[in-house]
């Protein structure tokens, strides 16, 4: 299959990935071209190679055959036109926000964000004079109230980390559409089996790749998708400038994890809500933040915006603050304790003072994280054993 056929459903494309390059019989998998450089017989075919992101092949910040099956695979799982990958998360974050904004622009973004985000932001605001405003997730009119004539650029997520709350995509992307201001969706956290924000109006669309997509923890990538060609082709030649590309052995192995996607996260959110609703029953926690409990402020939009599922992360607070969260951080014992996510191990984090340092306290506060926030990524173990390691780990905490 050369062409993605439509009529399949996301599960059976994504185990069939584009092979870019084919010569008489197709190999199952896609070939790893290590090669960084290309040459040619044509000096005309040369020059066009260097002319877009769907271009011949030449140099591997242009294009690698391997991570365009990438880019092609996602895009089409996301409902995409094209895509690019980058060499991490954050690299795909940078990229986007560094190709669309200059000094005096102006940022709508939401106050829960992923602490590398916001410390990206903040920086931008120090060094280039770019100016942010931060809105909640779920009022359309927060966002047309700060709209401005020098507004660009609306960051989202669809599921926020660590607190996951729910973004009312559709409201939030309509009140920006209206103004003509560009959409950011970062997905990582729902993937495109959960969730697809292109679908809901999104311009673009970012992944850490290294979390659900890759899925075992041995990876390091990210990825814009985009709704228009005229947005791919405009951040793609940032890109071969600031040159965040894609190792092609990591999007080999990027590749790989997709085919078994569709089976890990229907694993991960059954687990996550199985543990949520145990949690919620213990006595040491006062809070836990899962959009698949009744009780979270966004369920009824969670029912509607990812029917397939709430997601692999859930955050819990103690009563017993940062205290607590280091006592029960350090005491598991088949979950670990470490950053990232999405991988077929459970991990434990306290996010005030890893992924969410940037912030202070009161930004800490505004983003809904306490001193008692601990964020499970679930992994794929079986969840007896988990809540019987978690359940041991609470009475030490």
């Amino acid at each position: 299959m050369n062409d993605f056929d439509r009529t399949l459903h996301p599960e059976s494309r994504i185990v069939h990935p584009p092979v870019v390059e084919v010569n008489g019989s197709r190999p199952m998998g896609v070939p790893l071209h290590q090669s960084h450089v290309f040459a040619f017989d044509s000096s005309d075919a040369l020059a066009a190679a260097f002319a877009g992101p769907d271009g011949g092949f030449v140099y591997n910040r242009n294009g690698n055959p391997t991570v365009r099956s990438l880019e092609q695979a996602v895009a089409d799982l996301e409902g995409g036109t094209g895509a690019l990958a980058t060499s991490s998360g954050m690299g795909a974050i940078n990229t986007v926000l560094l190709a669309l904004l200059r000094s005096g622009d102006h940022v709508i973004a939401q106050r829960s964000l992923y602490g590398g985000t916001f410390a990206t932001l903040a920086d931008l605001v120090e060094r280039w004079g770019v100016e942010v405003t931060h809105v909640g997730g779920d009022d359309p009119a927060e966002v047309t109230a700060a709209l401005r004539p020098n507004t660009r650029l609306l960051h989202l997520e669809t599921v926020s980390n660590p607190t996951t709350r729910v973004t009312d995509l559709p409201a939030l992307i309509a009140a920006a559409k209206a103004a003509g201001v560009v959409t950011v969706v970062d997905n990582t956290f729902a993937t495109p089996l959960l969730c697809r924000p292109i679908e809901h109006g999104a311009d673009i669309v970012i992944h850490s790749a290294t979390k659900y997509l890759g899925g075992h923890s041995d990876v390091l990538a990210g990825l814009a998708v985009f709704a228009t060609p005229e947005l791919h082709q405009k951040v793609w030649h940032h890109a071969l400038e600031l040159g965040a590309t894609a190792d092609p052995f990591a999007a080999w192995l990027t590749l790989r994890g997709l085919q078994t996607l569709a089976l890990r996260v229907r694993r991960h959110c059954d687990t996550a809500l199985d543990l949520a609703g145990r949690l919620a029953a213990h006595p040491a926690v006062t809070a836990v933040h899962y959009p698949g409990l009744p009780t979270h402020p966004d369920h009824e939009l969670a029912l509607r915006l990812l029917p397939e599922g709430y997601g692999g992360v859930l955050a819990f607070d103690l009563a017993g603050g940062r205290e607590a969260a280091r006592a029960f951080t350090e005491s598991v014992r088949l979950a670990s304790l470490a950053p990232s996510l999405g991988g077929v191990h459970t991990l434990v984090l306290h996010p005030a003072s890893t992924s969410h340092r940037q912030l202070s306290d009161a930004e800490l506060a505004a983003a809904g994280i306490g001193p008692g926030t601990v964020r499970v990524a679930v992994g794929i173990e079986h969840p007896e054993d988990l809540w019987a390691d978690l359940e041991q780990a609470l009475a030490k905490a």
